[in-house]
């Protein structure tokens, strides 16, 4: 009897794509959490694998924060065309207009933490009771607590300690209203399973992946771009180096590294030396040890 072996990069597609179908299956209306970075491309280029030749039956959601790489926006724009997708954006700047939060002030000012309410806003105005995301395990300690179904109670807040048991693979989406769940496909995968699946998949990702010249400060461990929202402290001088971004989000708190991987291949290559983690430039993860917990307990990403 013949046996029928999967590669890896196969074996977690599989897991993936199932995740998505049984999304589809138990929730009346859920979206993809779309933030333009490497995992919810990833997450959306498994959607349409997922469901094809039919187009990806789920819409994507944008917190934007007003303070996105320009690269980031029109990637995301040419995606969304391309695909032929609904675009849902919820804007921070709007939720700022309207009272809804307050701009944060001094030097490491972020509007990270503003995407709680504008997420969970869109959520409630748009009816979604599942918000489907390209978090990893491997990512951060606090992501690492997640299950594939993450319930999220009435307020869209999460407890750690209170998800649900998901044995053999039976996921459990059922919720009261006013609950929602946020589902993660790729949690198993790990950041060198991304760029490799990318590589063999050769997907589409913004050029602030790939090694580039670019006008950047040196602040918090990090080459922080320049830009129009970065306000230079005294002492700290404009360079021009040769970086790229591992992780993707607001242009004031994502810190590049110098690099001449300027390919996706060399990119497989790099990140399989580093030791450092994925997530080690975000300035927004260094506020203290359980910055991302914190955020997310009230309703981050």
């Amino acid at each position: 009897m013949s046996k029928y072996y999967l590669n890896y990069l196969d074996e977690l597609e599989s897991e993936a794509i199932y995740i998505l179908r049984e999304v589809w299956a138990q929730f009346e209306n859920p979206v993809i959490l779309f933030s333009g970075g490497k995992d919810s491309i990833l997450v959306t280029h498994l959607a349409k694998k997922a469901f094809y030749p039919s187009k990806i039956p789920f819409a994507l959601m944008h917190v934007d924060t007003g303070h996105n790489f320009p690269e980031t926006i029109q990637f995301r724009d040419d995606l969304v065309e391309q695909f032929g997708v609904q675009l849902l954006v919820g804007s921070v700047q709007e939720a700022i207009d309207k009272g809804r939060v307050a701009e944060e002030k001094g030097k490491n000012a972020t509007r990270n933490t503003l995407q709680i309410t504008t997420l969970l806003d869109a959520i409630e105005t748009n009816n979604v009771d599942c918000a489907i995301g390209g978090g990893r395990r491997d990512e951060e300690k606090a992501r690492a607590k997640e299950r594939f179904f993450s319930h999220r109670d009435d307020f869209g807040q999460w407890d750690p300690k209170n998800q649900r048991p998901e044995l053999w693979n039976i996921l459990n989406g059922k919720h009261f209203e006013g609950e929602h769940f946020r589902a993660f496909p790729i949690s198993n995968w790990t950041e060198m399973d991304v760029w490799n699946y990318i590589l063999r998949e050769n997907i589409a990702i913004p050029s602030l992946y790939l090694a580039h010249q670019r006008d950047v400060v040196w602040r918090s461990n990090s080459w922080i771009p320049v830009s129009e929202h970065l306000k230079l402290e005294e002492g700290e001088k404009v360079e021009n180096r040769k970086i790229r971004f591992r992780t993707l989000g607001d242009i004031t708190i994502t810190g590049g590294m110098e690099s001449e991987a300027d390919t996706l291949e060399k990119i497989v290559t790099e990140v399989s030396s580093m030791k450092q983690t994925e997530r080690g430039n975000r300035t927004d993860d260094k506020r203290s040890e359980s910055a991302m917990e914190d955020r997310k307990r009230q309703g981050y990403f």
